[in-house]
């Protein structure tokens, strides 16, 4: 069958890793720029096939005949155009520049849209780049060296990005009254919702989660562009130490995001035709085949279930049929993993076993061992799912992003095999919005049972508050909290799901 010219391919990838092992003076730290301009070199040499820094004539073409750049948004760099600093320093012109919108889903959206305008004629060679580099920043405050000074531009006379995407306020007004304002508060709340759901005990639980991080640890030791390479047991990612403190219970810092990395990834897509004049391998092709999305109920509050997603069922039933494949055709899997529920939450969603080694849900690692590089994660799972099928061709690979507190989902299918019909991109927004939202109350008073709850802890590994939500007789939801030490303390290592208590006006729960 002849493919149409117009098919979308990703022909390059790249990936920068800077992991100095100590920090003696400011040669030995980047800035996010550095690495953007550094991941879209990469990917033109992998164009090319050849080595680092050796000639890449035909990446350099693509290159410089790119016509949308887009740079997916920093956690810890905000300037007016990042796009065109990485176009002037590679010397292109690209006529959109674009900068994204906050969100961890940011990269498999920018390859549904690079797709769609390449098939559309709208565009015909697009460039994604992205970087974090908070391990310099980090590091330059602590070697003595003060606050980083990165490349900005002068807002008044920079030419503004186009953004795609929009800026979101996440939180309702109670959720912040009552100090539910942190991802890391809120998706253990999601994890110990599961735990009770499937009636574990605590240790029972945290064994899952250990074994699932695990098992991750040695995923991360086979990528060479991991941040954390050693791999780690159970027992040391569930146990609390001073290296590994308790962050939010069942949560220590190894079950965690792991942001302070410096690391950059891009990737090239073209029309089919292009890659051909070009004369780009055939081997070297991967073909974007489907892609759905959605946001679960974008408040926590509202969500009936804390921890299931309809939004990552629903995209992924809609990827799946747009491809003609299931689960069951995909070989490669990197589900978004900013904690071990997100990957529950997509591993029930899309009938994959948590516990199945034989198919592991990760290609890096995940963003604890193999980095958490703020919005462009998801940039690094692309780069690691294109070396994947250009070494297993025909094979099927599945993505997931996910953006604020498990909230905007996207599911991407890859192949070395063109799609049997068009690429297709889907908004199945329209299923999520048809399922019953929670009832909510500030005003919540008197008797109610702990639906969920987390302990907050300490740098001192001491417990700082405990976040519960709760439900009244008639199921109706509010947020409460303890801060009381004595009752932290006597609770240590209580289940609290399912306990009652009294809640009081300003959301202070007293237990029975």
């Amino acid at each position: 069958m002849a493919i149409d010219p117009r098919t979308p391919v990703i022909v390059g990838v790249g990936q920068v890793l800077h992991h100095p092992d100590k920090v003696s003076g400011p040669e030995d730290l980047v800035e996010p720029l550095d690495l953007m301009v550094d991941a879209l070199r990469r990917a033109a040499e992998d164009i090319d096939g050849v080595a680092e820094g050796a000639p890449s004539p035909l990446g350099t073409r693509l290159l410089s005949n790119i016509d949308r750049l887009t740079s997916v948004v920093s956690f810890t760099w905000r300037t007016a155009n990042p796009s065109l600093l990485v176009a002037e320093r590679l010397g292109i012109h690209p006529g959109d520049l674009a900068v994204t919108a906050t969100g961890g889903c940011m990269p498999q959206k920018l390859v549904a849209d690079a797709a769609t305008a390449i098939l559309n004629g709208d565009a015909d060679v697009v460039g994604v780049v992205g970087s974090e580099a908070m391990f310099s920043r980090g590091a330059s405050r602590k070697s003595g060296l003060g606050d980083v000074q990165w490349t900005l531009q002068d807002p008044e006379t920079t030419p503004p990005a186009r953004v795609f995407g929009t800026e979101t306020m996440p939180l309702t007004p109670l959720e912040i009254e009552r100090s539910i304002l942190l991802p890391i508060q809120i998706y253990p709340l999601f994890e110990n919702a599961s735990r009770a759901r499937n009636a574990w005990t605590i240790d029972e639980h945290r064994q899952k989660i250990g074994n699932l991080w695990s098992s991750f640890s040695e995923v991360a030791t086979a990528n060479p562009s991991a941040w954390m390479r050693e791999p780690h047991s159970s027992e040391e990612i569930i146990t609390a130490s001073p290296s590994n403190r308790m962050i939010a219970e069942p949560y220590t810092k190894m079950m965690v995001a792991n942001l302070p990395v410096d690391m950059g990834a891009a990737f090239l897509m073209c029309s089919y035709e292009t890659a051909r004049s070009l004369g780009i391998r055939d081997d070297a092709l991967v073909f974007p085949q489907s892609h759905a999305h959605a946001n679960d109920h974008f408040f926590i509050s509202e969500r009936p279930e804390l921890d299931r997603s309809v939004a990552i069922k629903a995209a992924g039933d809609r990827a799946f049929e747009l491809a003609g494949a299931s689960i069951d055709d995909v070989a490669h899997i990197d589900l978004y993993s900013c904690f071990p529920i997100a990957v529950a939450l997509g591993a029930e969603a899309l009938g994959l076993d948590l516990e199945d080694r034989t198919r592991p849900l990760t290609l890096t690692g995940g963003l604890t061992f193999g980095g958490g590089p703020g919005n462009n994660y998801v940039g690094h799972s692309i780069a690691t799912m294109v070396q994947r099928l250009r070494e297993h061709p025909g094979d099927l690979g599945l993505l997931t992003g996910l953006s604020y507190f498990a909230t905007t989902h996207a599911v991407g299918l890859y192949s070395t095999t063109p799609p049997s019909t068009s690429f297709q991109s889907a908004d199945v927004q329209s299923v999520v919005d048809a399922e019953p939202i929670q009832r909510v109350a500030r005003e919540l008073e008197g008797t109610v049972r702990v639906e969920t709850y987390t302990v907050v802890h300490d740098r001192d590994n001491g417990p700082e508050k405990i976040i519960a939500a709760v439900r009244d007789q008639f199921e109706t939801r509010s947020w409460a909290c303890i801060t009381d030490e004595a009752t932290m303390r006597d609770l240590a290592g209580t289940e609290l799901c399912g306990l009652t208590g009294v809640l009081t006006n300003d959301g202070s729960l007293i237990l029975d």
